[in-house]
Protein backbone atom coordinates (compact mmCIF):
# COMPACT_ATOMS: atom_id res chain seq x y z
CA UNK A 1 0.00 0.00 0.00
CA UNK A 2 1.35 3.06 -1.05
CA UNK A 3 1.66 6.70 0.14
CA UNK A 4 1.60 7.76 3.52
CA UNK A 5 1.05 10.95 5.60
CA UNK A 6 4.01 13.64 5.95
CA UNK A 7 3.87 16.93 8.00
CA UNK A 8 6.49 19.68 7.56
CA UNK A 9 7.09 23.17 9.35
CA UNK A 10 3.51 23.02 10.65
CA UNK A 11 2.04 26.02 12.85
CA UNK A 12 -1.27 26.63 13.72
CA UNK A 13 -2.92 29.93 15.06
CA UNK A 14 -6.05 30.50 16.90
CA UNK A 15 -6.87 34.08 16.87
CA UNK A 16 -3.29 36.16 17.34
CA UNK A 17 -2.15 32.99 19.19
CA UNK A 18 0.55 30.27 17.87
CA UNK A 19 -0.30 27.44 19.21
CA UNK A 20 1.73 24.92 17.17
CA UNK A 21 4.97 26.20 16.05
CA UNK A 22 7.34 24.00 13.49
CA UNK A 23 6.17 20.51 13.27
CA UNK A 24 7.69 17.70 11.56
CA UNK A 25 6.47 14.56 11.08
CA UNK A 26 6.19 11.39 9.26
CA UNK A 27 3.45 8.71 9.17
CA UNK A 28 3.69 5.72 7.07
CA UNK A 29 1.26 3.07 5.86
CA UNK A 30 0.83 0.26 8.99
CA UNK A 31 2.77 2.27 11.31
CA UNK A 32 1.80 4.19 14.68
CA UNK A 33 2.98 7.03 15.71
CA UNK A 34 1.93 9.41 19.11
CA UNK A 35 2.24 12.95 20.10
CA UNK A 36 2.48 13.12 23.66
CA UNK A 37 2.95 15.93 26.19
CA UNK A 38 1.31 17.77 29.27
CA UNK A 39 -2.04 19.70 28.27
CA UNK A 40 -1.53 22.72 26.40
CA UNK A 41 1.21 21.16 24.49
CA UNK A 42 -0.38 21.14 21.27
CA UNK A 43 -1.16 17.64 20.39
CA UNK A 44 -4.55 17.67 19.72
CA UNK A 45 -3.97 20.98 17.65
CA UNK A 46 -1.28 18.88 15.63
CA UNK A 47 -3.40 15.86 15.04
CA UNK A 48 -6.67 17.42 14.26
CA UNK A 49 -6.37 20.56 12.39
CA UNK A 50 -4.97 19.93 9.13
CA UNK A 51 -7.79 17.29 8.75
CA UNK A 52 -10.29 20.43 9.62
CA UNK A 53 -11.23 19.72 12.76
CA UNK A 54 -10.17 22.07 15.44
CA UNK A 55 -10.66 26.38 14.94
CA UNK A 56 -7.28 26.49 14.20
CA UNK A 57 -5.66 27.99 10.82
CA UNK A 58 -2.79 26.01 9.74
CA UNK A 59 0.09 26.79 7.97
CA UNK A 60 3.11 25.13 6.66
CA UNK A 61 2.72 21.47 4.83
CA UNK A 62 0.65 18.33 5.60
CA UNK A 63 0.41 15.74 2.70
CA UNK A 64 -2.01 13.08 2.74
CA UNK A 65 -1.24 10.17 0.08
CA UNK A 66 0.30 13.18 -2.23
CA UNK A 67 -2.54 15.85 -1.51
CA UNK A 68 -1.62 18.67 0.36
CA UNK A 69 -4.58 19.54 3.13
CA UNK A 70 -3.28 23.00 4.57
CA UNK A 71 -5.34 25.11 2.40
CA UNK A 72 -7.70 22.65 1.02
CA UNK A 73 -11.37 23.69 1.10
CA UNK A 74 -13.95 22.59 3.76
CA UNK A 75 -15.85 20.31 1.16
CA UNK A 76 -12.66 18.29 -0.13
CA UNK A 77 -11.52 17.73 3.57
CA UNK A 78 -14.79 16.60 4.39
CA UNK A 79 -14.94 14.25 1.21
CA UNK A 80 -10.92 13.05 2.21
CA UNK A 81 -12.17 12.36 6.05
CA UNK A 82 -15.30 9.98 4.82
CA UNK A 83 -13.13 7.89 2.01
CA UNK A 84 -9.74 7.74 4.12
CA UNK A 85 -9.78 8.81 8.12
CA UNK A 86 -11.43 7.16 11.02
CA UNK A 87 -11.28 9.03 14.30
CA UNK A 88 -11.39 7.67 17.91
CA UNK A 89 -12.04 10.18 20.21
CA UNK A 90 -11.67 10.57 24.08
CA UNK A 91 -14.96 10.28 25.44
CA UNK A 92 -17.43 7.77 23.54
CA UNK A 93 -20.64 8.58 25.28
CA UNK A 94 -20.19 12.29 23.76
CA UNK A 95 -19.13 11.24 20.81
CA UNK A 96 -21.91 8.99 19.35
CA UNK A 97 -25.24 10.23 19.23
CA UNK A 98 -27.33 9.19 22.28
CA UNK A 99 -31.13 9.04 20.32
CA UNK A 100 -29.52 6.51 17.41
CA UNK A 101 -29.05 2.99 18.28
CA UNK A 102 -25.71 0.73 17.68
CA UNK A 103 -26.95 -0.48 13.85
CA UNK A 104 -27.77 3.30 13.19
CA UNK A 105 -24.53 4.52 14.46
CA UNK A 106 -22.71 1.40 11.82
CA UNK A 107 -24.71 2.22 9.02
CA UNK A 108 -24.18 5.41 9.18
CA UNK A 109 -20.26 5.42 9.44
CA UNK A 110 -20.69 2.25 6.10
CA UNK A 111 -22.09 4.81 3.96
CA UNK A 112 -20.31 7.86 4.51
CA UNK A 113 -18.23 7.59 1.53
CA UNK A 114 -20.71 6.51 -0.64
CA UNK A 115 -21.00 2.56 0.45
CA UNK A 116 -23.80 0.61 0.44
CA UNK A 117 -25.90 -0.09 3.65
CA UNK A 118 -24.38 -3.17 5.51
CA UNK A 119 -26.45 -5.66 6.66
CA UNK A 120 -27.02 -7.46 9.69
CA UNK A 121 -24.14 -10.01 9.40
CA UNK A 122 -21.48 -7.45 8.23
CA UNK A 123 -22.30 -5.08 11.03
CA UNK A 124 -22.16 -8.52 13.63
CA UNK A 125 -19.15 -8.83 11.71
CA UNK A 126 -17.92 -5.22 12.40
CA UNK A 127 -18.57 -5.75 16.28
CA UNK A 128 -17.07 -9.56 17.16
CA UNK A 129 -13.60 -7.60 15.37
CA UNK A 130 -13.93 -5.11 18.04
CA UNK A 131 -14.29 -7.72 20.35
CA UNK A 132 -17.68 -6.92 22.37
CA UNK A 133 -19.91 -9.60 23.79
CA UNK A 134 -23.12 -10.58 22.25
CA UNK A 135 -22.99 -8.10 19.24
CA UNK A 136 -26.55 -9.05 17.54
CA UNK A 137 -27.86 -7.91 21.04
CA UNK A 138 -25.99 -4.32 21.01
CA UNK A 139 -27.02 -3.53 17.62
CA UNK A 140 -30.54 -2.58 19.47
CA UNK A 141 -28.84 -0.69 22.30
CA UNK A 142 -28.42 3.07 22.78
CA UNK A 143 -24.95 4.24 23.75
CA UNK A 144 -26.31 4.91 27.69
CA UNK A 145 -27.12 0.94 27.86
CA UNK A 146 -23.57 0.70 27.41
CA UNK A 147 -20.55 0.61 29.73
CA UNK A 148 -17.66 2.87 29.15
CA UNK A 149 -15.79 0.10 27.26
CA UNK A 150 -18.49 -1.00 25.71
CA UNK A 151 -18.92 2.36 23.80
CA UNK A 152 -15.20 2.90 23.26
CA UNK A 153 -15.76 -0.47 20.89
CA UNK A 154 -18.60 0.41 19.33
CA UNK A 155 -16.85 3.95 18.39
CA UNK A 156 -13.59 2.12 17.26
CA UNK A 157 -16.06 0.04 14.93
CA UNK A 158 -17.54 3.12 14.05
CA UNK A 159 -14.35 4.50 12.71
CA UNK A 160 -13.23 1.96 10.80
CA UNK A 161 -16.48 0.81 9.21
CA UNK A 162 -15.58 2.21 5.71
CA UNK A 163 -12.16 0.58 5.86
CA UNK A 164 -10.02 3.77 6.57
CA UNK A 165 -6.32 4.07 5.75
CA UNK A 166 -5.64 6.27 8.65
CA UNK A 167 -7.03 6.27 12.37
CA UNK A 168 -6.71 9.53 14.24
CA UNK A 169 -7.09 8.57 18.04
CA UNK A 170 -6.95 11.59 20.75
CA UNK A 171 -6.43 9.87 23.80
CA UNK A 172 -9.15 7.01 23.31
CA UNK A 173 -8.31 5.00 26.48
CA UNK A 174 -7.46 7.53 29.26
CA UNK A 175 -11.00 7.92 30.88
CA UNK A 176 -11.30 3.71 31.19
CA UNK A 177 -9.87 1.20 33.73
CA UNK A 178 -6.45 -0.01 33.66
CA UNK A 179 -7.66 -3.07 32.28
CA UNK A 180 -9.72 -1.72 29.41
CA UNK A 181 -6.86 0.53 28.84
CA UNK A 182 -5.09 -2.16 27.89
CA UNK A 183 -7.39 -4.35 25.74
CA UNK A 184 -8.35 -1.33 23.97
CA UNK A 185 -5.06 -0.09 23.12
CA UNK A 186 -3.85 -4.14 21.99
CA UNK A 187 -7.45 -3.77 20.03
CA UNK A 188 -6.14 -0.41 18.02
CA UNK A 189 -2.55 -1.44 17.47
CA UNK A 190 -3.96 -5.31 16.53
CA UNK A 191 -6.27 -3.65 13.81
CA UNK A 192 -3.65 -1.48 12.37
CA UNK A 193 -1.66 -4.20 11.69
CA UNK A 194 -3.76 -6.87 10.65
CA UNK A 195 -5.04 -4.04 8.41
CA UNK A 196 -2.26 -2.14 7.06
CA UNK A 197 -4.04 0.83 8.64
CA UNK A 198 -1.51 4.04 9.73
CA UNK A 199 -2.52 5.52 13.35
CA UNK A 200 -1.42 8.97 14.93
CA UNK A 201 -1.98 8.58 18.60
CA UNK A 202 -2.52 11.61 21.05
CA UNK A 203 -2.18 11.11 24.34
CA UNK A 204 -0.16 11.84 27.63
CA UNK A 205 0.23 7.76 29.14
CA UNK A 206 4.01 7.92 28.02
CA UNK A 207 3.60 4.09 30.68
CA UNK A 208 0.48 3.12 27.51
CA UNK A 209 2.55 5.02 24.29
CA UNK A 210 5.66 2.39 25.48
CA UNK A 211 4.30 -0.56 24.60
CA UNK A 212 1.83 -0.03 21.65
CA UNK A 213 3.64 2.89 19.36
CA UNK A 214 6.48 2.53 17.26
CA UNK A 215 7.90 6.37 17.19
CA UNK A 216 7.05 9.13 19.43
CA UNK A 217 7.24 13.00 19.57
CA UNK A 218 6.86 14.41 23.05
CA UNK A 219 5.50 18.47 22.54
CA UNK A 220 5.63 21.18 24.95
CA UNK A 221 4.33 24.20 24.45
CA UNK A 222 3.68 23.48 20.64
CA UNK A 223 7.40 22.49 19.56
CA UNK A 224 8.89 19.28 19.50
CA UNK A 225 11.15 18.79 22.43
CA UNK A 226 12.20 15.40 21.60
CA UNK A 227 11.71 12.07 19.18
CA UNK A 228 12.62 8.89 18.56
CA UNK A 229 11.46 5.10 19.67
CA UNK A 230 8.70 5.46 21.83
CA UNK A 231 10.01 2.75 24.13
CA UNK A 232 13.89 5.07 24.46
CA UNK A 233 11.27 7.87 25.26
CA UNK A 234 9.20 6.41 27.50
CA UNK A 235 11.76 4.86 29.55
CA UNK A 236 14.96 7.36 29.07
CA UNK A 237 13.94 10.72 27.52
CA UNK A 238 17.06 13.11 27.52
CA UNK A 239 15.16 16.56 28.41
CA UNK A 240 14.29 17.81 31.58
CA UNK A 241 10.42 18.12 30.60
CA UNK A 242 10.17 14.84 29.32
CA UNK A 243 11.96 13.18 32.71
CA UNK A 244 9.68 15.55 34.65
CA UNK A 245 6.55 13.89 32.53
CA UNK A 246 8.04 10.68 33.36
CA UNK A 247 8.71 11.10 37.17
CA UNK A 248 5.15 12.08 37.40
CA UNK A 249 3.58 9.03 35.62
CA UNK A 250 3.05 6.47 38.31
CA UNK A 251 4.66 3.30 37.82
CA UNK A 252 4.03 -0.16 39.97
CA UNK A 253 7.83 -0.35 40.17
CA UNK A 254 8.31 2.92 42.17
CA UNK A 255 9.62 3.02 45.31
CA UNK A 256 7.22 4.18 47.67
CA UNK A 257 7.04 7.37 49.48
CA UNK A 258 6.77 8.27 53.26
CA UNK A 259 2.76 9.31 54.11
CA UNK A 260 1.72 10.87 57.30
CA UNK A 261 0.63 9.40 60.55
CA UNK A 262 -2.91 8.64 60.91
CA UNK A 263 -4.90 8.98 63.82
CA UNK A 264 -8.06 7.38 65.38
CA UNK A 265 -11.11 5.57 62.86
CA UNK A 266 -13.59 8.44 62.32
CA UNK A 267 -15.64 6.77 59.23
CA UNK A 268 -16.82 3.43 59.65
CA UNK A 269 -19.25 1.52 57.23
CA UNK A 270 -21.34 -2.33 57.48
CA UNK A 271 -23.37 -3.93 55.02
CA UNK A 272 -23.65 -0.78 52.94
CA UNK A 273 -26.21 -1.82 49.98
CA UNK A 274 -27.16 -0.18 46.98
CA UNK A 275 -29.09 -0.89 44.14
CA UNK A 276 -31.04 0.50 40.66
CA UNK A 277 -33.81 -0.15 38.77
CA UNK A 278 -33.06 -1.66 35.13
CA UNK A 279 -33.68 0.27 32.52
CA UNK A 280 -36.86 -0.34 30.23
CA UNK A 281 -40.04 -1.87 30.74
CA UNK A 282 -38.65 -5.39 32.07
CA UNK A 283 -38.68 -5.77 36.16
CA UNK A 284 -35.38 -6.25 38.04
CA UNK A 285 -32.61 -4.57 39.89
CA UNK A 286 -28.99 -3.93 39.96
CA UNK A 287 -27.20 -4.28 42.51
CA UNK A 288 -24.17 -1.52 42.38
CA UNK A 289 -22.73 -2.69 45.76
CA UNK A 290 -23.40 -5.41 48.04
CA UNK A 291 -22.40 -5.34 51.64
CA UNK A 292 -19.50 -2.95 51.23
CA UNK A 293 -17.35 -2.76 54.76
CA UNK A 294 -14.62 0.09 55.19
CA UNK A 295 -13.20 2.15 57.87
CA UNK A 296 -11.00 5.39 57.36
CA UNK A 297 -8.82 7.05 59.91
CA UNK A 298 -7.85 10.88 60.70
CA UNK A 299 -5.23 11.64 58.54
CA UNK A 300 -5.41 8.50 56.36
CA UNK A 301 -5.95 8.02 52.44
CA UNK A 302 -8.19 4.87 51.76
CA UNK A 303 -7.86 4.08 47.68
CA UNK A 304 -10.78 2.20 46.75
CA UNK A 305 -10.00 0.72 43.29
CA UNK A 306 -11.28 -1.48 40.53
CA UNK A 307 -12.63 -1.97 37.22
CA UNK A 308 -15.28 0.14 35.44
CA UNK A 309 -18.40 -0.89 37.08
CA UNK A 310 -17.39 -1.98 40.24
CA UNK A 311 -19.88 0.48 42.15
CA UNK A 312 -16.66 2.33 43.42
CA UNK A 313 -18.65 5.84 42.74
CA UNK A 314 -21.85 4.46 43.85
CA UNK A 315 -20.05 3.42 47.21
CA UNK A 316 -18.55 6.44 48.24
CA UNK A 317 -21.62 8.96 46.90
CA UNK A 318 -23.81 6.58 49.24
CA UNK A 319 -20.84 7.51 52.25
CA UNK A 320 -20.46 11.29 51.43
CA UNK A 321 -24.56 11.18 51.17
CA UNK A 322 -24.42 11.91 47.49
CA UNK A 323 -26.46 8.90 46.19
CA UNK A 324 -29.27 5.97 47.26
CA UNK A 325 -28.14 4.10 50.00
CA UNK A 326 -30.92 0.75 50.20
CA UNK A 327 -29.58 -0.76 53.84
CA UNK A 328 -26.53 -0.79 55.75
CA UNK A 329 -24.59 1.25 58.21
CA UNK A 330 -22.78 4.90 58.18
CA UNK A 331 -21.06 5.84 61.00
CA UNK A 332 -19.15 8.94 61.86
CA UNK A 333 -16.70 8.96 65.34
CA UNK A 334 -19.04 6.10 66.55
CA UNK A 335 -22.28 7.54 65.52
CA UNK A 336 -24.47 6.69 62.68
CA UNK A 337 -24.99 9.23 60.27
CA UNK A 338 -28.52 9.75 58.78
CA UNK A 339 -29.70 9.61 55.58
CA UNK A 340 -29.27 12.90 52.92
CA UNK A 341 -32.10 14.75 52.95
CA UNK A 342 -31.82 14.50 57.06
CA UNK A 343 -28.39 15.32 57.84
CA UNK A 344 -27.74 19.16 59.47
CA UNK A 345 -25.33 21.62 58.10
CA UNK A 346 -22.87 20.75 60.34
CA UNK A 347 -23.69 16.28 59.14
CA UNK A 348 -23.14 18.21 55.20
CA UNK A 349 -19.80 19.55 56.38
CA UNK A 350 -17.95 16.68 57.43
CA UNK A 351 -17.54 15.10 54.05
CA UNK A 352 -17.25 17.32 50.90
CA UNK A 353 -16.66 15.57 47.53
CA UNK A 354 -14.28 16.48 44.95
CA UNK A 355 -15.39 15.36 41.21
CA UNK A 356 -13.61 13.54 38.16
CA UNK A 357 -14.35 16.68 35.16
CA UNK A 358 -13.38 19.61 37.34
CA UNK A 359 -14.86 22.04 34.00
CA UNK A 360 -17.80 20.20 33.79
CA UNK A 361 -18.47 20.35 38.18
CA UNK A 362 -18.65 24.08 38.37
CA UNK A 363 -21.02 26.19 37.14
CA UNK A 364 -19.65 28.15 34.25
CA UNK A 365 -22.26 31.23 34.84
CA UNK A 366 -20.54 31.82 38.43
CA UNK A 367 -17.67 33.51 39.47
CA UNK A 368 -14.72 31.51 40.64
CA UNK A 369 -14.96 33.65 44.85
CA UNK A 370 -18.97 32.99 44.29
CA UNK A 371 -18.16 28.75 43.17
CA UNK A 372 -16.06 29.05 46.52
CA UNK A 373 -18.24 30.84 48.84
CA UNK A 374 -21.63 28.48 47.62
CA UNK A 375 -21.03 26.13 50.55
CA UNK A 376 -20.63 28.93 53.31
CA UNK A 377 -23.97 30.10 52.47
CA UNK A 378 -25.47 27.97 55.98
CA UNK A 379 -21.81 28.17 57.34
CA UNK A 380 -20.63 31.89 57.74
CA UNK A 381 -21.98 36.08 57.49
CA UNK A 382 -21.80 37.20 53.86
CA UNK A 383 -19.40 39.61 54.92
CA UNK A 384 -16.85 36.83 55.21
CA UNK A 385 -17.19 34.83 52.15
CA UNK A 386 -15.11 36.29 49.99
CA UNK A 387 -12.06 37.21 52.05
CA UNK A 388 -12.46 33.33 53.45
CA UNK A 389 -12.44 32.35 49.03
CA UNK A 390 -9.52 34.76 48.73
CA UNK A 391 -7.59 32.55 51.48
CA UNK A 392 -8.67 29.29 50.11
CA UNK A 393 -7.48 30.17 46.80
CA UNK A 394 -3.77 30.93 47.61
CA UNK A 395 -4.14 27.35 50.20
CA UNK A 396 -4.23 25.68 46.80
CA UNK A 397 -1.93 27.47 44.95
CA UNK A 398 -4.22 29.88 43.21
CA UNK A 399 -3.38 33.94 43.19
CA UNK A 400 -6.50 35.84 45.05
CA UNK A 401 -7.22 37.68 41.40
CA UNK A 402 -8.72 34.53 40.01
CA UNK A 403 -11.71 35.00 42.39
CA UNK A 404 -12.99 37.32 39.63
CA UNK A 405 -12.63 34.91 36.79
CA UNK A 406 -15.09 32.35 35.38
CA UNK A 407 -14.52 28.49 34.96
CA UNK A 408 -13.95 29.00 31.02
CA UNK A 409 -10.84 30.97 31.47
CA UNK A 410 -9.13 28.19 33.33
CA UNK A 411 -7.48 24.92 32.54
CA UNK A 412 -7.93 21.56 33.93
CA UNK A 413 -5.60 21.95 36.94
CA UNK A 414 -6.51 25.45 37.88
CA UNK A 415 -10.15 24.10 37.55
CA UNK A 416 -9.92 21.33 39.80
CA UNK A 417 -7.69 23.80 42.30
CA UNK A 418 -10.84 25.76 42.39
CA UNK A 419 -12.88 23.08 43.10
CA UNK A 420 -11.01 21.37 46.15
CA UNK A 421 -10.97 25.45 47.38
CA UNK A 422 -14.66 24.94 47.13
CA UNK A 423 -14.69 21.35 48.93
CA UNK A 424 -12.32 23.09 51.43
CA UNK A 425 -14.47 26.41 52.44
CA UNK A 426 -16.44 24.18 54.32
CA UNK A 427 -14.05 23.23 56.68
CA UNK A 428 -14.63 19.73 56.47
CA UNK A 429 -13.11 16.68 57.95
CA UNK A 430 -12.82 14.54 54.91
CA UNK A 431 -12.40 14.30 51.25
CA UNK A 432 -14.35 12.31 48.64
CA UNK A 433 -11.88 12.54 45.64
CA UNK A 434 -13.59 10.96 42.89
CA UNK A 435 -11.56 10.16 39.89
CA UNK A 436 -10.07 13.81 40.97
CA UNK A 437 -7.13 13.42 38.91
CA UNK A 438 -7.76 11.21 35.71
CA UNK A 439 -9.23 13.71 33.31
CA UNK A 440 -5.47 15.81 34.06
CA UNK A 441 -2.18 15.23 32.23
CA UNK A 442 0.55 13.39 34.32
CA UNK A 443 2.31 16.95 35.37
CA UNK A 444 -0.64 18.91 36.47
CA UNK A 445 -2.34 15.46 38.13
CA UNK A 446 0.86 14.70 40.22
CA UNK A 447 0.60 18.99 41.46
CA UNK A 448 -2.76 17.92 42.52
CA UNK A 449 -1.97 14.59 44.50
CA UNK A 450 0.72 16.67 46.02
CA UNK A 451 -2.16 19.36 47.10
CA UNK A 452 -3.73 16.58 48.60
CA UNK A 453 -0.79 15.62 50.69
CA UNK A 454 -0.06 18.76 51.72
CA UNK A 455 -3.46 19.56 53.17
CA UNK A 456 -4.05 16.10 54.51
CA UNK A 457 -0.61 17.25 56.44
CA UNK A 458 -1.98 20.50 57.62
CA UNK A 459 -5.57 19.86 57.97
CA UNK A 460 -5.30 16.20 59.52
CA UNK A 461 -7.92 15.73 56.66
CA UNK A 462 -9.45 12.05 55.97
CA UNK A 463 -8.61 11.09 52.06
CA UNK A 464 -11.33 8.08 50.48
CA UNK A 465 -9.85 8.05 47.03
CA UNK A 466 -11.94 6.53 44.03
CA UNK A 467 -9.47 5.54 41.52
CA UNK A 468 -8.82 3.23 38.63
CA UNK A 469 -5.26 4.09 38.57
CA UNK A 470 -3.63 1.29 40.37
CA UNK A 471 0.02 2.55 40.47
CA UNK A 472 -1.48 5.97 41.80
CA UNK A 473 -3.14 4.15 44.45
CA UNK A 474 0.13 2.45 45.73
CA UNK A 475 1.92 6.17 45.58
CA UNK A 476 -0.94 8.36 47.14
CA UNK A 477 -2.87 5.71 49.91
CA UNK A 478 -2.15 3.88 53.29
CA UNK A 479 -4.43 1.43 52.41
CA UNK A 480 -6.00 -0.06 49.27
CA UNK A 481 -9.69 -1.24 49.03
CA UNK A 482 -10.10 -3.59 46.02
CA UNK A 483 -13.70 -3.79 44.02
CA UNK A 484 -15.45 -5.98 42.05
CA UNK A 485 -18.86 -6.52 41.02
CA UNK A 486 -19.92 -4.36 43.67
CA UNK A 487 -18.38 -6.02 46.92
CA UNK A 488 -15.05 -5.01 48.52
CA UNK A 489 -12.87 -8.35 47.39
CA UNK A 490 -9.81 -7.10 49.67
CA UNK A 491 -8.46 -4.22 51.80
CA UNK A 492 -5.04 -4.26 52.45
CA UNK A 493 -2.06 -1.47 53.43
CA UNK A 494 -0.11 -0.90 49.73
CA UNK A 495 2.70 -2.53 50.79
CA UNK A 496 0.88 -6.00 51.69
CA UNK A 497 -1.60 -5.82 48.49
CA UNK A 498 1.15 -5.57 46.33
CA UNK A 499 3.36 -8.30 48.07
CA UNK A 500 0.74 -10.78 48.81
CA UNK A 501 -2.84 -10.16 46.67
CA UNK A 502 -5.37 -12.48 47.95
CA UNK A 503 -8.42 -11.65 45.63
CA UNK A 504 -8.08 -12.81 41.83
CA UNK A 505 -9.48 -9.29 41.04
CA UNK A 506 -6.67 -7.62 42.50
CA UNK A 507 -4.09 -9.94 40.94
CA UNK A 508 -5.70 -9.09 37.47
CA UNK A 509 -5.47 -5.15 38.33
CA UNK A 510 -1.70 -5.80 39.04
CA UNK A 511 -1.45 -7.59 36.30
CA UNK A 512 -2.70 -4.97 33.96
CA UNK A 513 -1.16 -2.29 35.58
CA UNK A 514 2.03 -3.68 35.11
Amino acid sequence: MSGGYTVRNLSVRVGDRRIVEDISLALNPGEIVALAGASGAGKSMTAMTPFGLTAGVASGSAMLDGLELVGLPESDLSRLRAEKLGFVFQQPLTALTPHRTVRQHLQEAAMQAGGARPDKAAMVAMLEAVGLSRPEERLAQYPHRLSGGERQRVLIAAALAHGPRYLIADEPVSALDAALRGEIMALLVRLCRQRGMAMLLVSHDLAGIEHHADRLLLLDQGRVAESGTARQIATAPTTDYGKRLMAATPRLAEPLQALPATGDIVLETAAVHCHFAKPGWRRGRIDAVVDAGLTLAKGETLALVGGSGSGKSTLGRAIAGLGPMASGVIKWQGEALPPRAHRSAEHRRLIQPVFQDPLASLDPRWRVADIIAEPLRWLAPEAERHDRAGKLLEEVGLPRDFASRKPASLSGGQAQRVAIARALSANPDMLLLDEATSALDPLVADGVVALFGRLQRERGLSLLFITHDLALARRAAHRIAVMEAGRIVECAPREALFANPQAEATKRLIAASG
